[in-house]
């Protein structure tokens, strides 16, 4: 039996085409080393107008983001502060670096991203940092923006 007796003769839709097109490059990145037993999770972020998002923190391994909605106010250590808008990516290498900032840039609507967060093996996702560290890192922290209004 032929391929065309077995699944209809003729009766078949055509195949689409258009994922050969479909595909849009959003970021690409080279990840640091990721070790054996590394675990990985996608998380959905809402902060409300004008939430400051998470305090200082790191990740144990890399994050990849996306925002979906509204806009975020980035800051890795050693990067100025940046405004990532809705359709655009962020990344972060993870590790010892600190993540100063990921909250909502608007203060009238809300913001929400996803993330994609690699976890080094026994190292939890997320941890805060304390102010002392942050106190004897401050010299590694890029120049802050003036701030505008109140």
């Amino acid at each position: 039996m032929s391929d065309n007796e077995t699944q209809g003769s003729g009766s078949e839709e055509p195949r689409s085409e258009v994922w050969k097109t479909a595909v849009t490059m959003l970021q690409e990145a080279k990840p640091p080393f990721l070790p054996e037993g590394a675990s990985g999770m996608t998380i959905a972020v809402e902060w409300p107008p004008g939430d400051p998002g998470t305090p200082p923190h790191r990740h144990s391994g890399p994050a990849f983001g996306y925002v979906l909605e509204g806009a975020v106010r980035f800051e890795l250590e050693g990067e100025p502060e940046r405004i990532v808008k809705a359709g655009e990516t962020f990344w972060e290498p993870g590790g010892d670096v600190i993540h100063y900032q990921d909250g909502n840039a608007l203060p009238d609507a809300r913001t929400r991203f996803v993330v994609t967060m690699l976890c080094a093996p026994g190292q939890p996702m997320l941890t805060l940092v304390e102010d002392e560290e942050l106190a004897r890192r401050a010299h590694l922290r890029a120049p802050r923006p003036p701030r505008t209004g109140a």
